[in-house]
């Protein structure tokens, strides 16, 4: 069992480093080269007569207990704390109001272009309007500071990705409670739960966060800091999701936040080096992520699932269009002014990426619909690599 385990691990592992060649050769995104490589390997297992070990049923924990922990905790302890506190107001309004408005249109365009009340209902709308909500910034980030972009737009898409990405994950698991309870549960009912599971997240990680910094304190080496940050991602996610049931990606990211604020008033030498490691098990996590959704495409995907792909494709720009715009006027009078050419940044650049990829994974399949909402989730991904990814850079160059 262990060997067959290690041997299925290191074949990922290994095709994620053939998308690190191949990103670095071809100057492809290394998004990308990890859905082709993972593709391609997809298409190779059949007639290799190799089992990957990966199964729908399995992909849950894999994402949630092992994934997400570290793609939040990697982002939330990159943030800078001095100035995403200048820029607040506009982070949480997008990542509330935005993600709703964003979750909701995304919803009521793909129910009125895909659903039909027997095989597409609400409860399957709604569940791809709050994966679609979830925005990862990495690629657009990387382009940002290579083109020496003000720190400010830089802090405004990771702090809002990061806090609309926990938003739209604690949304798509209200909704997936809904959907597999029967959907019969009122406005007041979703709302209640929404806040015990969204609050209870936020407290549980604000416990840890405290509890870890004090540990840090106490052992003093940053051999000892790394290890209390890397148990302090999977523990209060752990915590947090199977004990309190409330909130696991809440729990992780205000564990971090909690954790860098505390941490600054400690010896810089306590943290040397962790930026490094949470960089690296960033780009391994997401690579392997970018992989298992590669194995998983087919090409009768996009044989049969073509016109829904653009329906969502097309539901998903007009819905972070009308987000970010909203989100914008409202904050006028209340914080630093969202310049109209950075609000363009915002739109474009709101790419789909490892959030999405992981909920989507994630999906258990007792759901009638759960390869419809896959195959519109891996279209608007794919369009945001192929097409956003790749012509984000000359909005970048004009209005950053």
């Amino acid at each position: 069992m262990v060997v067959t385990v290690a041997g299925q691990v290191l074949t990922l592992g290994g095709v994620a480093i053939l998308a690190l060649l191949l990103s670095r050769f071809s100057r492809l995104e290394l998004t990308l080269a990890c859905v082709l490589c993972g593709f391609v390997a997809g298409q190779a297992v059949g007639w290799l007569d190799f089992d990957t070990g990966i199964r729908a049923h399995n992909l849950e924990e894999i994402v949630f207990y092992l994934i997400l922990p570290v793609l939040i905790f990697e982002a939330s302890w990159h943030i800078e704390p001095a100035v995403l506190h200048r820029w607040i107001i506009p982070v949480l309004l997008l990542a509330t109001l935005g993600v709703l408005v964003n979750c909701g249109i995304t919803a009521a365009l793909v129910y009125l272009g895909v659903g039909h009340p027997g095989g597409f209902p609400w409860t399957a709308a709604l569940i791809t309007g709050a994966i679609l909500a979830a925005t990862d910034p990495v690629s657009v980030v990387n382009q940002l500071s290579a083109m020496q972009a003000p720190e400010d737009i830089k802090t405004l898409f990771e702090g809002e990705s990061l806090f609309n990405d926990a938003t739209a994950v604690v949304l798509f698991s209200v909704f997936l409670s809904l959907a597999l309870e029967g959907g019969q549960a009122g406005a007041g009912a979703l709302l209640l739960h929404f806040s015990v599971v969204f609050f209870g997240g936020v407290f549980a990680g604000a416990v840890a966060g405290t509890g870890a910094a004090l540990l840090v304190s106490l052992l003093r080496s940053p051999q000892s800091t790394a290890f209390v940050m890397l148990f302090t991602a999977f523990g209060s996610f752990f915590v947090a999701e199977h004990l309190l049931h409330v909130s696991g990606i809440m729990a992780v990211m205000f564990a971090a936040l909690v954790l860098r604020h505390r941490l600054q008033a400690e010896e810089q030498s306590l943290v040397a080096g962790t930026e490094f490691i949470w960089s690296w098990l960033g780009q391994v996590f997401t690579s392997l992520l970018f992989v298992l959704m590669g194995l998983v495409i087919t090409l009768a995907m996009f044989r049969d699932m073509w016109l829904a792909m653009v329906i969502a494709i097309a539901a998903a720009l007009l819905a972070r269009a009308a987000a970010v715009v909203l989100c914008s006027l409202l904050t006028l009078p209340l914080s630093h002014r969202i310049k109209a050419g950075w609000q363009l940044l915002l739109f474009w650049g709101g790419l789909r990426g490892a959030i999405a990829v992981a909920l989507v994974l994630a999906l258990p399949i007792e759901l009638d619909y759960w390869y419809t909402v896959q195959s519109m989730v891996f279209g608007v991904v794919l369009f945001s690599l192929l097409v956003q990814g790749t012509t984000n850079g000359l909005l970048i160059k004009r209005f950053a």
